[in-house]
């Protein structure tokens, strides 16, 4: 097998880490092993490992493995040389991180070489083949994943209804759901669908949208005497919401209260946010309250949901009540929360309350990509360019996170107010304005001209 001889980090990804260890503490051997591979080249790699005396265990390795997932065939030069250490065998779960990281590089071939010892050592599983079929249908590679499904049986794996719900799952999540449905249709009467192969199916024809074939799906699944389950019945009503269909969705849920099965918060939420979107404000409450009332605990989405209810007709003294009831019951909010909140007071034009919503949402959890984006822009919408380069240096999250639209609303916006800065507040935005990636420059300048 041929490797580039050079240094892997100059060709791969992979999460960050501190390598010094503290002196009183023994060296990790992950970081070692992460170490040396970074600083070593496929041909010299075995001696390094060698050389350091570092001991693996399988859950050494497939931490090792997960940090290199897209380094390429170094992780499968590592992965050889740990099956060569005295004392150690590979576990299932160290197999099936190597599956993956070689099917994320299009190793194929190499793939089915480690499957083939696994196959030898009798331990390949349903699983297995899952996660084979998963990547192969993410790579749109229909045949591939089909034929993954056909060989089961020859290394001794059974074809059953797990694996074949592993099948259509993978195509349904590839947004490939007509091959799903297509396969469902021809082998339906080898294997007896259960509510998970209906469920599976159901979200795929809901991510198509196809409401049509998802009512199609979810009658038969009834009329063939398999009760749906709180999962499928959960898919159904956030599908028909999202089509705006809010009273068939209530039909789902008398039905699913009628065979016993107590809708769960997630369904209350979907319901919650359809009222709310719709401006049914009386709505919205009533069922937060029924659902109270059912003895049902509302989470994080539920009162979520509800204060989204009550931004959308400006009610911000209810929003205000429903923290408070929050954090009387020892629920935290999250930043979506906060987010709802903040644009909510934006549009309205209370930019300084949205500003304190901000400076109160610091202190109990970490503002994301969207909070910075409606921050930051409202600042610059205000010609405030100082409060946006503020809120621009306490980010906790990578510039490529942020939308292009507000780095364009930063340019747009410091056009105007760079030319007239002057010593270090000028040279500080400058600074700033470097990390700005090209690909942005080269869009602010068409969008310029």
């Amino acid at each position: 097998m041929l490797l580039e001889n050079r240094p892997v980090i100059m060709r791969m990804g992979m999460r960050a880490y501190s390598s010094t260890p503290s002196v009183a503490e023994k060296p990790d051997p992950v970081k070692t092993i992460c170490k040396i591979m970074m600083s070593s080249t496929a041909v010299t790699l075995d001696t390094a490992l060698e050389q350091s005396g570092v001991r693996v265990s399988p859950e050494v390795v497939e931490d090792v493995l997960k940090r290199f997932e897209n380094a390429g065939m170094i992780a499968f030069r590592f992965f050889e040389w740990a099956e060569k250490q005295r004392h150690y065998e590979h576990s299932v779960r160290v197999y099936h991180t190597m599956i993956e990281s070689l099917s994320k590089i299009r190793q194929y071939r190499v793939m089915w070489d480690v499957v083939n010892a696994m196959k030898s050592k009798r331990m390949l599983n349903v699983e297995t083949f899952c996660i084979i079929m998963r990547k192969y249908a993410r790579a749109q590679k229909v045949e591939e994943a089909v034929y993954a499904f056909n060989v089961m049986e020859k290394y001794d794996v059974p074809k059953n209804l797990a694996a074949f719900n592993g099948l259509l799952s993978a195509f349904c999540k590839s947004k490939n759901v007509r091959k799903a449905q297509e396969l469902f249709d021809s082998m339906k009467e080898k294997f007896v669908p259960d509510s998970k192969t209906y469920s599976i199916l159901l979200e795929g024809w809901g991510r198509a949208p196809n409401l049509p074939k998802a009512r199609e799906i979810f009658r038969e699944m009834v009329d063939n005497g398999c009760n749906p389950d709180v999962v499928t019945y959960g898919i159904m009503v956030n599908l028909l919401c999202k089509s705006g269909r809010i009273d068939e969705a209530l039909v789902i849920v008398r039905e699913m209260n009628d065979m016993g099965c107590k809708p769960t918060p997630f369904i209350y939420s979907v319901l919650v946010h359809t009222y709310g979107t719709e401006g049914r404000i009386e709505d919205a409450v009533d069922t937060f309250l029924e659902m109270e009332k059912e003895g049902i605990y509302p989470d994080v989405p539920v009162y979520n949901a509800l204060i989204g209810a009550f931004c959308k007709v400006n009610k911000h003294k209810n929003v205000y009540r429903v923290l408070r009831e929050m954090d009387s019951k020892g629920v935290s909010c999250n930043s979506r929360t906060y987010n709802i909140i903040i644009n909510s007071l934006i549009d309205c034009g209370k930019t300084d309350e949205a500003f304190t919503v901000f400076r109160s949402m610091i202190k109990v959890c970490d503002p994301d990509a969207d909070t910075y984006t409606m921050m930051i822009k409202m600042f610059c919408e205000r010609k405030n360019l100082e409060m946006a380069f503020k809120v621009w240096k306490y980010m906790k999250v990578s510039l490529n996170k942020l939308r292009k639209t507000l780095l364009e609303v930063i340019y747009e916006a410091s056009k105007e107010e760079l030319g007239s800065l002057k010593g270090s507040a000028m040279d500080e935005k400058y600074q700033i304005w470097k990390r700005v990636p090209f690909s942005y420059c080269l869009c602010f300048r068409k969008h310029t001209r």
